[in-house]
């Protein structure tokens, strides 16, 4: 019987590398980084590989030492990987020369990301993994958490056939961290394709006194170029090991692929070649488009490295008249990007008709930058055009060297019977987590198809992120952003009035506010656009305090197990006692390593969390009772839209073209995302001020001034006597900035005036 599971794509590949390997030489970068730590969580609780012995997991000290130590496993005859990513891969490069090089069997998986080049990004795209391509690895990319779960171990089975060592890649955090319902492999399924005999060849390559041989000379020009020429048979043959192997694995599992597989209609006139996650979009879109008339179609490129310009050219289909090339990368000064030169030069190779498709390149989704539905649409729009736009760009506003594609936003392929929830938290605020068991229980405990992805600022804790799931009776290939949510929760109040949460929001969908106003006086504190929101797409208005629920169970700050329970009360995916049973299963397997206490105050918050849902009920005739309150307005700099939120809107023209920025610009961004700020006691003050030291984000100052700076100080204004005989008749004040603290509490802990504690002066005010 099938497994099935809901899990990430990190998870997906970290399962079957941890299977089929010995030896794990790890170092942590993002995205790859969890692929590593469920290896060593696996090897610390003495799982077993395929054969019965714990891998050994070895954290390095440097991506540099890891690639070594995977080179030196290599040469004992263990089988032997890692994980990487970006400048981590780069880092690598000299290693994997020489193990392909050498012929080494061997796999690394890398979850692809941004290369640091004008700026460092952590977000996804092809970039690093095509930096290396010339190293002599072969290439194969999935484009879902499903693919990569299986090609994990495809790969380890071509590279024991080939003796070409592979870098399996897929996008990083929109392949790394989205969560899928995905059927597992089986260990049964891993024997049949990993075949003992190539295993024990590979041992007998190894390095050994009992056998011993040279390898690593120096050579001279009298025979360094043969030598090098010497592997090709091994580059000629892998791609037919490829696809021979995925012909064995659908066999096995039902699922087939193909090193470049066509999807569309049979006589297709325009085409898109990409590889990584775009070509589930694509897929979806030409669903959308060929079932209204179009003639389209997509070629998904699996295996990049070796490029069989042969089979490539037999995945066309012969009606084809237009060909755009994506590649999710940049190479400056370069002709064209990398898959589009060699789609180019297989079509000049092996083309056998009388005329050439028209060709053209474009690039998309640079540091996970979004590729939607309607920017296909633009792509095969521009491919019907008499002469098409060459070396575009798409998804961005290009009024520099106008490059860019333009495209409706609105246009949508998504069905109805989907359902979609969008969920804005803050940094540490414990939504993710909550999210990411939510849509595990949907994908688990029900017969709906799942798919969450997490949207991140780089600064993490303390900064906006916005949860994405989906779940429905069909498979899921949406691999891009929510933008007509069923249901928007907001877990912070202060998103009101500086981020638009309801612009998402369907007619008469759900709108869920953690609010710290009951429900009878929320309304009249809305900022009088989300009202007119709420009135105008007719939505089901819910509020909790989850603030209060969470310190009346212990939690403080930790509002994301109520915020949960509120979305199951109210979602409907499953009856509602069964939903909180299967939160609290959830909780109990989430937090049980940190102790009963800490299970215990999650379950408390789950009893206590659906007494304290309201509805608010509102009318059509509801004026606006509210003075607006103003969302943040800066002027409108780019360095002000960037910090909030809406980098987007920016074209290339307003960037520098050596990415330098002015300094001192972290005192515009007045986040004011704290539910709670301390307050200075300056009656207890000893005037040490390490809460000004400590204070992360500098928003706590203590001034010493003459007390002649007081004549136009308001009445509430705070000082004391400063203590320092070297400020005789001096005053001192503390202040905290409102907009900059983040109310992590760390000024509040570090206090070390002794009377606090009998005052109690611990909680937040």
């Amino acid at each position: 019987m099938p497994k099935f599971a809901t899990i990430d794509g990190n998870e997906a590949v970290a399962r079957i590398a941890y299977r089929l390997n010995e030896v794990i030489a790890i170092y942590p970068i993002t995205p790859s980084s969890s692929m590593g730590e469920w290896a060593d969580t696996w090897c610390a609780g003495g799982n077993p590989n395929l054969w019965g012995t714990v891998p050994s997991v070895v954290e390095m000290q440097s991506e540099g030492g890891a690639a070594a130590a995977v080179h030196g496993a290599l040469q004992t005859g263990s089988l032997t990987t890692t994980f990487t990513s970006s400048q981590g891969l780069l880092l690598m490069i000299p290693n994997l020369y020489k193990i392909a090089g050498e012929l080494t069997s061997a796999v690394i998986h890398v979850a692809a990301r941004s290369l640091a080049t004008h700026a460092l990004s952590i977000f996804g795209d092809q970039s690093d993994v095509m930096a290396a391509r010339a190293t002599g690895f072969a290439l194969l990319c999935s484009a879902s958490v499903q693919e990569a779960h299986d090609f994990a171990l495809i790969a380890q089975a071509a590279t024991l056939k080939a003796r070409v060592p592979f870098l399996h890649f897929f996008d990083g955090f929109r392949t790394s961290h989205e969560i899928q319902k995905v059927e597992l492999l089986q260990d049964e399924d891993l024997e049949a394709l990993i075949d003992d005999e190539l295993i024990f060849a590979h041992r007998n390559r190894a390095l050994t006194p009992d056998n011993p041989v040279l390898r690593g000379t120096a050579q001279n020009p009298d025979v360094y170029f043969q030598a090098r020429e010497r592997i090709n048979p091994y580059y000629d043959a892998c791609s037919g090991i490829v696809q021979q192997v995925m012909d064995q694995f659908g066999k096995r599992t039902g699922r087939y692929y193909r090193i470049f597989e066509y999807y569309g209609v049979p006589d297709a006139e325009q085409l898109i070649v990409l590889m990584g996650s775009g070509c589930e979009t694509v897929h979806e879109t030409i669903d959308y488009l060929n079932a209204r008339g179009k003639k389209l179609g997509v070629v998904k490129v699996r295996l990049f490295r070796p490029f069989d310009a042969e089979l490539f050219v037999k995945a066309l289909p012969s009606t084809v008249k237009s060909i755009a090339v994506l590649d999710r990368t940049k190479e400056p000064g370069s002709v064209g990007e990398p898959l589009y030169l060699d789609v180019v030069t297989a079509i000049y190779q092996a083309w056998d008709k009388e005329s050439f498709p028209k060709i053209v390149n474009g690039r998309y989704g640079l540091s996970s930058k979004e590729f939607t539905p309607a920017m296909v649409r633009a792509i095969y729009d521009n491919l019907t055009q008499q002469k098409p736009q060459n070396n575009f760009t798409v998804g961005i506003n290009d009024d520099l060297t106008h490059r860019s594609l333009t495209y409706d936003a609105s246009f949508s392929t998504e069905p109805d019977n989907v359902v979609r929830a969008m969920f804005y938290g803050l940094g540490a605020d414990g939504t993710v987590g909550a999210n990411k068991n939510s849509i595990k229980i949907i994908g688990e405990e029900t017969d709906n198809y799942a798919q969450g992805y997490f949207v991140y600022d780089s600064k993490k804790s303390g900064s906006m992120t916005v949860s994405h799931l989906r779940f429905g009776s069909q498979l899921i290939r949406s691999t891009y952003l929510i933008d007509k949510a069923n249901f928007i929760g907001c877990h912070q109040w202060t998103f009101l009035e500086r981020v638009d949460v309801l612009k998402s929001a369907v007619s008469t969908g759900t709108f869920l506010l953690n609010s710290p106003y009951g429900v009878d006086t929320v309304w009249q504190h809305l900022p009088a656009k989300v009202q007119q929101q709420i009135i105008d797409k007719q939505l089901k208005f819910y509020v909790i305090d989850a603030n209060k629920v969470a310190r009346e169970s212990g939690m403080n700050g930790r509002i994301n197990t109520i915020m949960q329970t509120c979305f199951f009360a109210l979602a409907g995916v499953l009856p509602q006692d069964e939903a909180i049973e299967k939160i609290k299963y959830a909780i109990k397997k989430t937090y049980g390593k940190k102790g009963d206490q800490v299970v215990g105050m999650n379950l408390q918050a789950v009893d206590n969390t659906l007494e304290n849902l309201h509805k608010v009920e509102i009318n059509k005739s509801d004026v606006v009772q509210c003075r607006d309150v103003a969302m943040l307005r800066l002027p409108e700099s780019a360095l002000q839209k960037m910090m909030t939120g809406r980098g987007d809107e920016l074209p290339v023209s307003v960037f520098t073209a050596d990415g330098t920025f002015p300094t001192g610009t972290s005192k515009l961004e007045k986040r004011n995302v704290a539910q709670e700020i301390p307050v200075w006691e300056a009656d207890i003050c000893v005037q040490c001020a390490k809460c000004v030291m400590v204070c992360p984000h500098a928003a706590i100052r203590a001034k010493i001034y003459q007390e002649s700076e007081l004549s136009n100080a308001p009445a509430t204004f705070k000082f004391i006597d400063a203590k320092d005989k070297a400020f005789a008749g001096e005053k001192f004040t503390i202040q905290v900035a409102p907009s900059d603290c983040t109310g992590c509490t760390i000024c509040v802990d570090i206090c070390p005036a002794k009377i606090k504690i009998i005052l109690n002066v611990k909680q937040l005010i």
